[in-house]
């Protein structure tokens, strides 16, 4: 073997993309996945447990309302989440990419931190809002997941419009909150059927295009599907409930 040859072959990639991997080894990929997706969704309910024991409830409801203090809180979630993809996609540190999956599962309890407040300051129905926000997001999440297991079709090319509907959407967002206007439960239903879309992006990507040892990346971008889907069905659930 020449020595071009060798130093190419030492420094290729030892992974498979998921769909050109052996049956086992995506098997193992997919469950590392979702194992990891649960355990990071077990994490913000523990995080969010303890929050409600130690801090100031009535305050982080008053930031929800506050304004111009929201959109800071926003810019911040997305910049670390940006950090936190970035680090989960490390090709060479598992260490680095656990901590960027950990910082975005702290960041994702605090943004979801004062709209439970709002729930549950409405007592006994505020809780069973949320029961129910959280069994519509998980059948929604089943159902964009049961939709590309069975026809296994390639969704990356919703990537374009994913991408313009995420920017419209915060073009809005920031709009509503600078000049006081109410967000409708119009806006509540496209952001749903937007996070259903990333749902079947992120599972398609999954199955055709993370590779084998890109668990944790995979897990983080479905975790972040599911916190924004929870995020706007319990504002859909809460406006229903004051009509």
């Amino acid at each position: 073997m020449s020595q071009s040859q060798y130093n190419k072959d030492f420094y290729a990639p030892t992974d498979l993309f998921a769909a050109a991997a052996d049956a086992q080894e995506r098997s193992t990929f997919i469950t590392r996945t979702y194992f990891y997706l649960l355990g990071a969704i077990c994490a913000i309910v523990g995080i969010e447990v303890v929050l409600f024991n130690t801090v100031d409830t009535l305050a982080i409801t008053g930031l929800m309302t506050g304004g111009h203090l929201w959109l800071i809180v926003i810019g911040l979630f997305m910049f670390v989440s940006w950090i936190a993809n970035s680090w989960a996609m490390n090709a060479t540190s598992s260490a680095v990419q656990h901590a960027g999956l950990a910082i975005y599962i702290v960041a994702a309890s605090v943004i979801l931190m004062p709209l439970l407040c709002i729930a549950l300051s409405l007592g006994a129905e505020g809780m069973q809002i949320i029961k129910s926000a959280g069994l519509a997001t998980g059948g929604l999440f089943a159902l964009m997941t049961l939709a590309v297991f069975i026809t296994r079709q390639d969704f990356s090319f919703l990537r374009t419009f994913l991408v313009f509907g995420s920017f419209a959407a915060l073009g809005f967002i920031i709009f509503a909150i600078i000049s006081g206007f109410s967000i409708g439960p119009i806006f509540m239903y496209a952001m749903i059927a937007l996070m259903c879309g990333y749902i079947l992006y992120d599972t398609s990507n999954i199955m055709h295009h993370y590779r084998t040892t890109q668990h944790v990346a995979a897990s983080l971008a479905l975790l972040a599907s599911v916190v924004m889907l929870f995020w706007y069905v319990l504002q859909l659930f809460l406006a229903s409930s004051r009509d």
